[in-house]
């Protein structure tokens, strides 16, 4: 009979196992606990947001991992040089998010709501893509609530103030 310390040591050797490789995996510039991102303003319906912005794939790469909760008016806004299916996960996240893509207009294509965190072993090797349903050129992530609070829907439109 297997007792339980026999059961849990190569469950725990596992995740730990797990966790190395997925921390070797990351890239250099996103292990960093402190990455500063440039900061700008964005408008979306009548509501200003004052933003980090993910503008290089490293900053992309890193976004919001390690950070706090922010506040309901804070986000991080991810711009890319061409329109496409950008997908986000939720790696190494320390609270829940609200997604939206938005086109090179500022009109929404996708929103994705109360997307929560894989930072355990066990979710990290489960945490999935959010992937939209249309082409987008940004991306902004916003504390979860943020959405339903400023009653955000699919006409809803990003203006951008200065990023």
């Amino acid at each position: 009979m297997t007792t339980r310390a026999q059961a849990l040591i190569p469950v725990t050797i596992a995740a730990v196992i797990i966790g190395v490789v997925g921390m070797m995996t990351l890239p250099s510039d996103s292990k960093l606990e402190s990455v500063e991102f440039p900061r700008g303003t964005i408008m979306l319906d009548d509501v200003p947001i004052e933003v980090q912005i993910a503008d290089t794939e490293p900053r992309r790469v890193r976004g919001l991992m390690f950070q706090d909760q922010l506040p309901l008016d804070q986000g991080m806004i991810f711009v890319f040089q061409e329109p496409g299916l950008y997908s986000l996960w939720m790696l190494n996240m320390q609270f829940s998010l609200d997604m939206i893509w938005f086109d090179y207009g500022g009109k929404i294509v996708h929103i994705e709501k109360d997307v929560p965190p894989c930072k355990t072993a066990l979710e990290i090797t489960t945490c999935q893509s959010i992937v939209p349903e249309g082409e987008a050129l940004y991306v902004l992530e916003m504390t979860s609530g943020f959405i339903d609070q400023n009653n955000i829907t699919k006409d809803s439109v990003l203006t951008i103030i200065s990023i």
